[in-house]
């Protein structure tokens, strides 16, 4: 592969984070490889976790990012009283293994109640694919670090050729 070639591979592979995520620092590594960091507000991971649990009786959710970890509350109508509403929480961790996001809940109850764990493992994975594909997680990409803040989640990415 020559120069052109391999500037155009790495373009490329830039544009493709830049059009996975709102934000995106890229800088290139001496080893040819790309550092991408990209960063997810508060209201995209509302969103995105929203559509993770994909039940249209969860409602009201919301997303407050603190440090180290995500909380998340909201309400979930009653199947058999659509009058009434159960209170919905859980702890969303997030962590790089192995070049790979894991998304992990806990605490996950409604009115006290604790969520099935196959349920709660489907949430999990769910939300780990939808975040990586929304972070940058491209095929060449292995996930560096998580780092949650109050204000804002940075998932930093190694890309390679």
């Amino acid at each position: 592969m020559n120069k052109f070639s391999k500037g155009i591979s790495t373009l490329l592979l830039a544009l493709l984070f830049l059009t996975s995520a709102c934000k995106a620092n890229i800088s290139r590594n001496d080893d040819g490889s790309v550092t991408v960091e990209t960063s997810i507000t508060q209201q995209e991971l509302q969103e995105l976790i929203s559509s993770s649990i994909a039940d249209p009786l969860v409602q009201d959710l919301t997303v407050s990012l603190q440090t180290g970890y995500v909380s998340v509350t909201g309400t979930r109508q009653r199947l058999n009283d659509a009058s009434k509403k159960d209170t919905l929480g859980f702890r969303l961790d997030l962590s790089a293994s192995n070049g790979q996001l894991i998304a992990s809940v806990s605490n996950a109850q409604i009115d006290g109640i604790a969520i099935d764990q196959n349920r709660v493992d489907n949430w999990n994975q769910t939300i780990a694919n939808r975040l990586s594909n929304f972070g940058g997680g491209q095929r060449n990409a292995t996930l560096q670090s998580v780092s949650i803040t109050p204000e804002i989640v940075t998932l930093t990415w190694n890309a390679t050729k």
